[in-house]
């Protein structure tokens, strides 16, 4: 029988007390289940803990709530609750199979069969459940072997699952480039033969997937994957899949970066992209500032103008632009960075109440700053407030 030895995670008091409240309402009603379980087999870092139980979620909330622990109906429809215990959330579900799927979401029942419950669950690392000791149990089989050798394989029948949902497709491609030692041959096919079904999924939840996708170590060979099977083509159509995305990936690990680089570098498409994909403002604005600024900057710039491009357009318009820049190495790279680090943007020095003395006004005020910090930024930011009211005096 396979253990999970003693995990931080697992032993620590803010477990025990949730472990604690729902031993006390049916003893072996619980488990925990899926990330936690698999990556403390993997050895990786756990950052949810969740749990799954026999307990109805009316019985989950009353033990949790005697036991004086916050509880927040997160899910309540499909069995879910959310315990915040010491400010730690932990997502209680209870044991549940599928009475009906269309692709995107499902009709589910209430179970006490752990099996049940992990048929309907999409790989089989994925479908591995640990009781409070550490014990772990895999009732679809293979899950163990799976996160042992690090192989990604859907439970039972890859189309089945994928027909249940079809961001599972995208999971596939995520979990491989997270966990995965190979992909499947067979799920592959399976992702292959129901990529369509991608067309009915909600663009925003696409975009979370993709985006989680491309921050995972290595994601260049489960991308090239995607664009082999025509998957990249469904979800990105306007992708230019070019070259450089393998190394801008070993570059960068920013899932921005990553992104920009399966991108044309056309504004207006950018833009399109962002409106399609439900990008936030922020990332919109930020694809947007690298298609419009990305021909301004290059690896072998001079510092003063590297200051100058990163006074005028930001931080991340400076790192962008050079991670996706076709001559960047790691060591021009390592260079930006480090010019990055030293660099923080002066203030202008002066303001429209200087120019007022000096008998400017309206639009003439701006036109006169506007010169003078032009002349300053040339200068690599050095002329003193004294030069650029002087500056002034001459505009007047």
């Amino acid at each position: 029988m396979t253990d999970l030895g003693q995990p931080d995670w697992l032993i620590s008091d803010t477990t025990r007390k949730i472990v604690d409240a729902l031993e006390t309402a049916r003893a072996g009603a619980m488990r925990f289940v899926g990330g936690c379980v698999r990556n403390t087999l993997m050895q990786r870092p756990v950052d949810d803990i969740d749990i799954a139980t026999q307990l109805t979620p009316d019985a989950v909330t009353k033990a949790l709530e005697a036991a004086d622990i916050r509880v927040i109906p997160t899910g309540i429809e499909h069995g879910t609750v959310t315990a915040v215990c010491d400010s730690i959330p932990f997502e209680i579900t209870t044991l549940r199979r599928d009475v009906e799927t269309d692709g995107r979401r499902a009709v589910v029942a209430f179970t006490e069969d752990w099996r049940e419950d992990a048929m309907r669950r999409d790989f089989r690392l994925n479908a591995l459940y640990a009781d409070p000791d550490g014990r772990v149990h895999d009732p679809v089989g293979g899950g163990i072997e799976d996160a042992a050798h690090g192989r990604v394989i859907f439970i039972g029948n890859g189309d089945e699952r994928l027909r249940e949902d079809y961001l599972r497709i995208l999971r596939f491609f995520r979990f491989n480039a997270w966990y995965g030692a190979g992909i499947d041959s067979d799920g592959l096919a399976a992702c292959e033969r129901q990529k369509e079904g991608l067309e009915k999924i909600a663009a925003e939840r696409i975009w979370k997937e993709l985006k989680k996708l491309l921050g995972a170590p290595e994601p260049a060979i489960a991308v090239e994957a995607m664009s082999a099977s025509g998957i990249l083509d469904i979800i990105l159509p306007w992708n230019s899949r070019s070259a450089d995305f393998e190394k801008v990936s070993r570059l960068s690990s920013d899932a921005a970066h990553r992104f920009m680089a399966l991108l044309p570098r056309n504004t207006e498409t950018v833009s399109t992209i962002a409106s399609t994909l439900r990008l936030s403002n922020k990332e919109r604005d930020r694809l947007e500032i690298w298609s419009k600024t990305c021909s301004q900057a290059s690896p072998h710039m001079q510092e003063a103008s590297a200051r100058a491009f990163i006074y005028e357009h930001g931080d991340d318009a400076y790192k962008d632009a050079i991670a996706l820049h076709p001559n960047t190495t790691s060591e021009t790279y390592a260079k930006a960075l480090d010019i990055l680090s030293r660099w923080e943007n002066p203030e202008f020095p002066l303001r429209g109440d200087d120019a007022l003395p000096m008998g400017l006004s309206g639009q003439a005020i701006g036109r006169a700053l506007r010169a003078a910090e032009s002349e300053w930024v040339e200068s690599n930011f050095s002329l003193s407030r004294d030069e650029l009211l002087g500056r002034l005096r001459q505009q007047a």
